[in-house]
């Protein structure tokens, strides 16, 4: 039938992208048709120290401003959330959700929580770890995936007339690759995430998500400390 049919495809997705697609999917219509309000879902700092708004870290990860101006470029980030942290989590971190959920603070942490860039990092990621991989761009271009990031860029300069948010989640993509991958291989050491607490390799799936949500609760608790304090 086909809603066993989408249930199992989506049952499919490996479950750190799976979280991050479906929400992003969510919020971005729940603010498309103002059942929330947008600009309650967008991060606003001055916002979460004066009023506590303390959701607006999360939501700003998950929300995109889907418009008749926007909407394409949304299901293109949507489709590259989707194809290539699903490659990356069922490849490279295959059994290794710990990992991957490492790699989705690491990044989120320095991207200060972006959706777009945050897809770029993934994406970055993925094109250096599978180099000599071709793929397919528009109109049947093909080129190895490591050049993947950067015709993105230059795509964007050309209909956008920016391409900022794309070299913001490559720099932070390549911090991440060079000290987790490239690093360790030019020590001379095996290759591989930072050693991650056996204690979180144990934990079930949606203990990381709990996880997630406490470190960012913490981290706007001493921001707003430091702003009381300031």
């Amino acid at each position: 039938m086909p809603g066993n049919d989408l249930s199992d495809m989506f049952n499919s997705i490996p479950p750190v992208t799976r979280y991050w697609f479906s929400g992003t999917i969510l919020f971005s219509l729940l603010g498309k048709f103002n059942i929330i309000d947008p600009m309650r879902m967008i991060l606003l700092w001055n916002r979460i120290y004066s009023h506590f708004e303390i959701w607006r870290p999360i939501t700003a990860l998950l929300f995109y401003p889907v418009s008749p101006s926007t909407g394409f470029h949304f299901l293109i980030n949507l489709y590259f959330l989707y194809s290539y942290s699903s490659r990356l989590e069922n490849g490279m971190f295959l059994g290794r959700t710990a990992d991957y959920v490492f790699m989705f603070l690491f990044t989120w942490l320095a991207l200060v929580v972006l959706l777009e860039p945050m897809v770029l990092t993934v994406l970055y990621i993925w094109s250096q770890l599978n180099r000599d991989v071709i793929v397919q761009f528009w109109f049947g271009m093909q080129f190895k995936a490591m050049y993947f990031p950067w015709v993105l860029v230059i795509f964007n300069l050309i209909v956008r007339g920016s391409a900022m948010m794309e070299l913001v989640g490559i720099i932070v993509g390549h911090l991440y690759y060079f000290f987790v991958f490239q690093y360790p291989q030019e020590r001379n050491h095996s290759s591989g995430p930072v050693v991650i607490p056996i204690a979180l390799r144990l934990l079930p799936f949606h203990v990381y998500f709990i996880l997630l949500l406490v470190n960012i609760l913490l981290q706007i608790l001493a921001s707003y400390y430091l702003f009381l304090s300031a």
